[in-house]
This record gives structure tokens, sequence and C-alpha cells, in this order.
């Protein structure tokens, strides 16, 4: 909400354009069909969202290059904006090429748009610099979140000097909050940044989770089930589908009454994995290669269970 007043501010532009599937948190109007919670219960709007605020919100099919240059094209003057998730994790896991967030970024400097990354799940979880390091492609402000608190509540967001100087009391624009800077919350982010910035921690991190992935397709295979999984470091994704999806549409066509019916098998064999086909999954460094060795074991368990 704060990057995105910014950016109007800086702009002076009103538009803002968010991709299908892509959660931002829960300002109005960033609750346009929208992913996560709200995917989750079959509401990607929320009721109470006044149509005049909606009206200002662009939304587009995520990793469709056609419609980010159509929108463009017809609309790129008044376009403040543009937020994505680099790697959509309220969805599930979906991971755009890397010729899309660069057409992403070429069209946004064309424009004069802002271009807004939302690493909050991805930000520290698939690599020390997020997304944008691992891809080479750098946007104007970054939203991060979650990890940097250390598991308290923590938000930030920052990016290029002259936008952020449209901040109070440098600029005009108005950024409060109760708990801003809150020592305990910092504290324990510092903490864990000091954690992950170990030598070696991402690729020990990106092993496990893709000895997991590994684990879990071969499962599927022998159990004959139609399944795919991906990853990025700690963060993945599984779907009952032949292929990983690539936009909201596809995430869909997925199996939901077999994840269903897999996540509360895995529960009952003690492993519990996220309660929705549309959320991403993560491994942390406490994960051990015994942990990874007995989820697909519980897994293999888990399919018979399910095929029966």
């Amino acid at each position: 909400m704060a990057a995105l007043r910014v950016a109007r501010g800086f702009t002076g532009r009103e538009a803002i354009v968010k991709f299908e599937g892509c959660y931002h948190g829960h300002a109005d109007f960033l609750l346009v069909k929208a992913g996560s919670g709200a995917l989750t219960f079959g509401q990607p709007s929320s009721a109470g969202v006044p149509p005049e605020v909606a009206a200002h919100t662009i939304v587009l099919d995520y990793n469709s290059e056609a419609a980010l240059k159509e929108c463009f094209a017809s609309q790129g003057d008044s376009i403040a904006a543009v937020i994505i998730e680099p790697v959509a994790g309220n969805m599930n896991f979906v991971r755009p090429p890397r010729a899309y967030l660069e057409l992403l970024r070429e069209l946004c400097t064309r424009h004069g748009a802002v271009l807004i990354f939302d690493e909050v799940m991805t930000g520290f979880r698939v690599g020390l610099g997020g997304v944008q390091e691992a891809v080479g492609v750098r946007p104007d402000l970054t939203t991060l979140g979650k990890v940097i608190g250390g598991g308290m509540p923590l938000g930030a967001f920052g990016g290029r000097r002259d936008i952020m100087s449209q901040l109070a009391p440098l600029g005009p624009v108005y950024q409060a909050g109760t708990l801003s800077g809150n020592p305990v919350s910092v504290a324990a982010g510092l903490a864990t940044l000091d954690l992950v910035t170990v030598p070696g921690f991402y690729e020990r991190l990106g092993q496990t989770t893709e000895a997991l992935m590994n684990g879990l397709r071969q499962a599927a295979a022998r159990a004959g089930r139609p399944f795919s999984a991906a990853s990025m470091g700690g963060m993945f994704g599984i779907f009952f589908r032949a292929e990983v999806p690539t936009n909201l549409a596809e995430v869909m066509q997925s199996d939901r009454e077999t994840f269903n019916r897999f996540f509360h098998a895995m529960l009952d064999e003690g492993v519990y994995l996220a309660p929705s086909a549309f959320e991403a999954g993560f491994v942390s460094a406490a994960h051990t290669p015994a942990d990874i060795t007995a989820t697909v074991a519980a897994a293999e368990r888990a399919f018979a269970r399910i095929a029966g």
C-alpha cells in the first residue's frame, strides 16, 4: 500500500497494474482478482471495495507478453506503477521466464512507470538478493516482509532515491505506522540475516528443496498420478497436473480435489503442507536430509492411500 502510494506521488498518475492471482496485501485497490486466501475461498475480489477504487487497478494475465504490450500501448501514459510477484507464491508457485521480467522492466522504463517487485515471499527465501538478483532485473521499488522480521511482524519497502525522497518529511507522501521500527522485530530480523549470510546457506537450502521435489515426483510417478513440481531456493510448488502452470488459468486446471485428499493423507502421516492448492510451500534450513527422506516416504504412503 505504501509503496504504491509513493509511486503515485512520484509519477502524479493514478492507474496501477497488477496480475491475476498475485496478492499484495489487503488494501482496497489491491483486492482485485487477488490470490492467497482470497483465491482459496473462491472470492478473488472482496466485498466492501468501492467500484470507484477498483477502477484504478488494471489486472493482466500473469506471463502474457501480449497483454502487457497491449496495456502499455493503450494506457502507458496513465500507469503509475506495475506491481508483480517476480515469482508468484499466492496462486501456488508460478515462475515467469526471465524475458518476461525484462520486458516488464523495458516497458516501465519507456513509459515512466514505477516497477515494483513484491518480494515479501521471495525475499531472502530464493536467495540473498531475491529474485531480482537471480534474474538480473532491477525494479524501482521492492517490498519485503516475513523473513526480514525473523518471525516477528515487520515489513519494509525501498528503492530508487528519487522515488523514496517523496516520503515525508522529505516529500509530500505520508507514511506512518504504530509499530514502525519496532526494536524487537528489527533485532529478530538482523539475527536471521546473520544466519542466512553464512557461506553456502542458499546452496544447501536449494539442494534440500530440490531433493524433496525429486522425491515427490518419483513417488507420484510410481503411483501413476499426474503430478508436477518446481522450486527456487527454499520455495516450491506441487501440482496435480502433468505440467507446471504458467498462469492462474493453468493453476485452476490442477486437480484440487486430489490435492485436498493428498493434504489430509500427508497430515495423517505427520507432514503438514500448505493447506491450499493455491499456496506455495517452503523448505527451511532446519530441514535435514532425514526429514526429506521421511517426507518422501510419507508421500509414497499418501499416494497409495488416495489411489485406493
